[in-house]
C-alpha cells in the first residue's frame, strides 16, 4: 500500500532549519567553545611578564603593571578590530577573509598559514601544559606525561566529533569554574594589606636578579612581547562565525566582547596583585599559584584553583577545534585544501579538518616527549603574524569603503597593526634560537603547500573545462566492456549483465599463465570447459602470461585493444564483492584492487569496479 506524507514543504523546512539551529552556538556556548585559550593565558601571560623583568631584579618588576596596561591596550584594539571583522566578513576566516579581500593572494596565504600553525600549537601547548600541572600535583605520572598527553587529545577531540555545541555545553563549566576563582584571588586579594600565606613559594628558590639593572626599551619590548601570549585565541571568535546561531554576526560580536572584557579584567587584576603583594617569580611554583595563596591562603579554595587551572588549560585546546576546520573548510572551498575539508557531517562537523588537526597535535605531542617547554618557543609567533596582516586589511577595507567615521576607524587599526607587527619581530627575534626558527621555515612552505594544490585544482578545471558550457553529448561511438575473470560464480554472472547494460560488446578476458604448474593448467581448462557448457553468450578470451602477475596483462590487452578499434569507448568492468562484516576484507585477494591499478596506470579506459555485496543468506 502507497503512503502519502501529509507534512508540508514548510514544515520539513522548518525541521531541518531547527536540527541545523540546534548544532550552532548561543553566545555563553561561543564564549566557553571559542575563549579557552584566550581565558587560560592567563595562567602563564602575567608570569611570562614577570620572567622577563625579573632580570632587572624588583625595579624591573615594578613596570608588571605598565607592561600589562601595555597588552590590555592592544587587547581592547584587537577585540574593536575582529568585531568589525565579524561584521565585514560574516562568513568567517578571519584574517584569512580580510587579507584575501584586501591584500591580495599571498598575503591571505601567509596569513592562513599563520594560523593553522597557530592553532596546531595551541592545542599542543594547552594540553602539555594542563598535563604538566597535573604531575606537578602528582609526581608519580610524570613518567606517563605522552600517554596523559595522548588521552586528554583524544578526549577533546572526541567531543568535538559530536559537534560544536557538544563541546561548548561540556565546556561552560569549567570555564565559568576558571573564571569564579581568577576572580575570587583579585576580590580577596585587593581587599588584604599583606598576603595571607606564603607557604606555597616557601622553600623555592628565587628566580629574581641579583642586581638591579636599568629597565631599557628592549627590556620592556621583550616583557610585552612575552606578555602578549595572553592575546592568543583572541581571532578564534571571527574565524568560527557560521558556527554561531542566527543572527551569526552579532552573537559573534558579542561573545567578542564578553572575552575581550573578561581576559582583559584578569589580566590587570593578577598584575595589580603581584605588585601589591610584591611577588616575585620561584622555581617550580607558577605566579597564579603564588597569588591564589596570598589571595585566598593555603586551604582548599588554593587547591580548587589550581584543579580548575589544570583542567582549562587541559581544555584550551577546544580553541583550534572550533577555529581551525572552519577556516580549513574555507582555504578547501578555495581550492587551496583538498576538498574533503569543506565536507560536513551530520552535526555540523567539519570532520575532516578535526582528525586532521588531532593527527597533527598527536604527532607534536611525541615529537616533544609532552614537554611545554620544547613547545613554548614556537607558540604565538604565528598568531601576531594574522594579527597585523588583519589589522592592515582593515585599513584598506576602511580606506576603500570610505563609511562614516572610517578615518578613525582606519587610525585604530593602523596602530593595532604596528602594535602587533613589533609584537611579532620582537617575539621571533628573540626566540629565534630556541625553536622559532622553525616557524620561519614552516611558513613559507605551507604556502608552497597551498599553492601546488591550487596549481592542481586549476588543472584538473581545465582538463574538465569547469566553468564552461560542454558541447553536447555525442552518441554512436562503439562501446565495448572487457570484463576480467578468474571463475564461475553469482558474480561472474551479476558482471556479465552489468556490461550487457554498459556496452554495446561485451568481452570476458582471463589470464592464462604459460609456465603454470599442472595444477593451475587444469584450473584454467576446467574454466574454458566450464565457460562452454553454460555459454552466457560472452566471449571468453584467454591472455597468455608468462609471469604470475594478473594486472599488467590485462592492461597490455586493454592497450591493444584500443589500437586494435580506435574510436572505441572501452570500459574495464571489474567485479568484486563486498563482504557482510568489515574484518572480512582482510580475506580477500585484492584481485581487483591489482587490475584496476594496472589498468589506470597504463591505459585510458575506463574503470568501473562492480561491487557485489554478501548478505549471507
Amino acid at each position: 500500500m502507497l503512503v502519502v506524507s501529509k507534512e508540508s514543504p514548510d514544515t520539513g523546512a522548518r525541521r531541518e532549519h531547527g536540527t541545523a539551529t540546534r548544532h550552532k552556538l548561543s553566545a555563553l556556548q561561543g564564549l566557553a567553545a571559542l575563549s579557552l585559550d584566550a581565558m587560560a593565558s592567563v595562567a602563564y601571560g602575567p608570569e611570562a611578564i614577570v620572567l622577563v623583568l625579573a632580570a632587572a631584579g624588583a625595579r624591573g618588576l615594578g613596570f608588571t603593571l605598565p607592561v600589562t596596561l601595555a597588552i590590555a591596550g592592544l587587547l581592547a584594539v584587537l577585540v574593536a578590530s575582529y568585531r568589525q571583522v565579524i561584521a565585514a566578513f560574516p562568513n568567517g576566516g578571519g584574517a584569512y577573509a580580510v587579507a584575501k579581500a584586501h591584500l591580495g593572494r599571498r598575503p591571505a596565504l601567509m596569513a592562513a598559514a599563520s594560523l593553522i600553525l597557530d592553532y596546531v600549537l595551541n592545542v599542543a601547548v594547552s594540553v602539555t601544559a594542563g598535563v604538566a600541572a597535573l604531575t606537578s600535583a602528582f609526581p608519580s605520572l610524570y613518567g606517563d606525561r605522552v600517554w596523559l598527553c595522548l588521552a586528554v587529545l583524544a578526549l577533546v577531540t572526541g567531543v568535538n566529533l559530536r559537534g560544536i555545541v557538544g563541546s561548548a555545553k561540556a565546556f561552560i563549566a569549567p570555564t565559568v569554574i576558571f573564571v569564579g576563582c581568577i576572580f575570587a584571588i583579585i576580590v580577596a586579594g585587593l581587599f588584604r594589606d599583606a598576603p595571607a600565606s606564603t607557604a606555597t613559594a616557601a622553600g623555592h628558590a628565587s628566580a629574581l636578579g641579583d642586581s638591579a639593572g636599568t629597565v631599557g626599551a628592549l627590556l620592556l619590548l621583550k616583557a610585552f612581547a612575552s606578555g602578549c601570549s595572553a592575546l592568543t585565541g583572541v581571532e578564534a571568535v571571527a574565524n568560527a562565525v557560521p558556527s554561531f546561531r542566527a543572527p551569526a554576526a552579532r552573537r559573534a560580536q558579542h561573545t567578542e566582547l564578553a572575552l575581550g572584557a573578561l581576559l582583559g579584567a584578569m589580566l590587570i587584576g593578577l598584575s595589580v596583585l603581584i605588585g601589591r603583594f610584591h611577588l616575585q617569580p620561584v622555581e617550580g611554583v607558577t605566579v597564579l599559584a603564588q597569588l591564589a595563596d596570598a589571595s585566598l591562603g593555603h586551604n582548599w579554595l588554593f587547591y580548587v584553583v589550581q584543579f580548575a587551572t589544570v583542567v582549562l588549560l587541559a581544555l584550551a585546546a577546544n580553541t583550534s577545534f572550533g577555529g581551525l576546520p572552519v577556516l580549513m573548510s574555507l582555504l578547501a572551498r578555495d581550492n587551496y585544501l583538498p576538498h574533503v575539508f569543506a565536507l560536513k557531517a551530520d552535526r555540523q562537523v567539519h570532520r575532516h579538518g578535526v582528525l586532521a588537526l588531532a593527527a597533527v597535535s598527536a604527532a607534536l605531542l611525541v615529537f616533544s616527549g609532552g614537554d611545554t617547554n620544547t613547545l613554548v618557543p614556537l607558540f604565538a609567533i604565528g598568531v601576531f603574524v594574522g594579527f597585523t596582516l588583519c589589522q592592515v586589511g582593515m585599513v584598506r577595507h576602511w580606506h576603500g569603503e570610505r563609511s562614516a567615521g572610517w578615518q578613525s576607524k582606519a587610525a585604530l587599526n593602523g596602530f593595532g597593526a604596528l602594535l602587533s607587527g613589533i609584537a611579532a619581530i620582537v617575539v621571533t627575534a628573540t626566540k629565534f634560537t630556541e625553536g622559532a626558527w622553525l616557524i620561519v621555515i614552516a611558513l613559507p612552505l605551507l604556502m608552497v603547500a597551498f599553492e601546488r594544490v591550487h596549481r592542481a585544482y586549476e588543472r584538473i578545471g581545465d582538463a574538465l573545462g569547469l566553468g564552461s558550457i560542454p558541447e553536447p553529448p555525442r552518441g554512436g561511438n562503439r562501446s565495448l566492456v572487457v570484463v576480467p575473470v578468474s571463475g564461475l560464480s553469482r558474480l561472474t554472472r551479476e558482471a556479465l549483465g552489468a556490461a550487457s547494460s554498459l556496452g554495446d560488446d561485451v568481452m570476458a578476458v582471463t589470464v592464462v599463465h604459460t609456465e603454470a604448474e599442472a595444477e593451475d593448467r587444469g584450473a584454467a581448462e576446467s574454466l574454458r570447459r566450464d565457460w562452454e557448457l553454460w555459454n552466457p553468450g560472452v566471449d571468453l578470451v584467454e591472455i597468455p602470461s608468462r609471469s604470475r602477475s594478473v594486472g599488467r596483462p590485462v592492461a597490455a590487452y586493454v592497450r591493444e585493444l584500443t589500437e586494435r578499434y580506435p574510436g572505441t569507448r572501452i570500459t574495464v568492468l571489474i567485479p568484486e564483492t563486498e563482504p557482510e562484516h568489515v574484518w572480512q576484507r582482510l580475506l580477500q585477494n585484492q584481485r581487483g584492487a591489482v587490475v584496476a591499478h594496472a589498468v589506470r596506470r597504463d591505459t585510458d579506459a575506463v574503470i568501473c569496479r562492480l561491487r557485489f555485496r554478501l548478505t549471507g543468506r
